[in-house]
């Protein structure tokens, strides 16, 4: 028991501090990739210290939901932090699978359009319409992404499918894996904002999906709100990595492996932040009503991997 909550201590501590790192070098890698010197990789640090000591101004229409959201939103990624296999195979609630992750993930999404809602601003309501409908199609995706594993491992436990895949990496070059690893790249797109489905750096309204929903926020709120943000980025992204990649993370509770499969997710990540600031300074947003087009596409993926299992083993 007292592993289990020092395992659980130890990755929220790395998703809560590590995720605004990981928001500031992908915006360092796209500034260079299109020429520009950018901000500082730690930038998005100054940011949240400079929102936390303002104060909040919030609309006469505005309830309770709306004060809540902030809270919900960093609480729900922070539990899902102890969910998700970081720093280990088999953190203290790995055994409820990725069902929790999408249950948490959508908690937050629920709140958050309820907030936009809640500040009787247009914008907050068409941010709100535009997001549950992006979860919905997103959200089956995931699920059967990586159902698609479990059958491969043979258990629906997140540690045992990164072990599983672990004891032989050959696996990865699997034609199922891979088609389940892009149905979940690009869900983790939808999900989190990213371009070509939603634009985190600009606030038109033909573009605006997260940022219409957090436009009435300020001061410590909107802190929390972008916190929340960069940890669910963070999140996404280690999924993809440990769980399709599994190599390096460790499976024993002891200082050197725990030190080991922190650098390996470290580099990991590297790479996949890499090949998404090339994607996203390479292509152009999507039009909204071809969005639910590329995330059929991602779900009929993710059926063909599950068909790979029992066509191809």
């Amino acid at each position: 028991m007292i592993g289990d909550a020092l395992v659980g201590l130890a990755q929220t501590l790395v998703v809560a501090l590590a995720s605004p790192l990981l928001v500031g070098v992908l915006r360092t890698l796209k500034a260079r990739l299109v020429g520009r010197r950018g901000p500082s990789p730690l930038q998005p640090y100054a940011d949240l210290r400079k929102l936390l000591v303002k104060d909040a101004v919030l609309s006469t229409t505005t309830s309770w939901v709306f004060r809540l959201t902030p809270y919900v939103l960093a609480a729900s990624m922070l539990v899902a932090a102890m969910a998700a296999p970081v720093l280990m195979s088999r953190p203290p609630l790995a055994f409820a699978g990725i069902l929790l992750l999408m249950y948490l993930f959508l908690l937050g999404t629920f709140f958050l359009a309820l907030a936009g809602l809640d500040a009787g601003s247009a914008f907050g309501g068409m941010g709100g319409s535009r997001a549950v409908a992006v979860a919905a199609l997103a959200e089956p995706t995931v699920v059967v992404a990586v159902f698609a594993l479990a059958l491969r491992a043979g258990t629906t436990n997140l540690g045992g499918i990164v072990e599983h895949f672990a004891r032989e990496p050959l696996l990865a070059a699997n034609p199922g894996h891979l088609l389940a690893f892009a149905a979940f790249f690009i869900v983790m797109i939808a999900e989190t904002g990213r371009l070509p489905v939603d634009n985190p750096a600009t606030h038109l309204e033909l573009t605006m999906i997260h940022e219409a929903m957090v436009l009435e926020y300020s001061g410590h709120y909107l802190a929390l709100v972008e916190w929340a943000a960069a940890m669910k980025l963070f999140l996404f992204l280690t999924l993809l990595a440990n769980l399709f990649v599994p190599w390096g993370v460790p499976a024993e509770l002891a200082p050197l492996p725990l030190l080991l499969g922190l650098l390996a997710l470290a580099g990991k990540l590297a790479v996949l932040a890499t090949a998404l600031a090339v994607l996203e300074t390479s292509v152009a947003k999507l039009r909204l009503f071809r969005v639910p087009e590329l995330l059929s596409g991602s779900f009929a993926l993710a059926l063909l991997s599950v068909t790979a299992v029992f066509l191809l083993g």
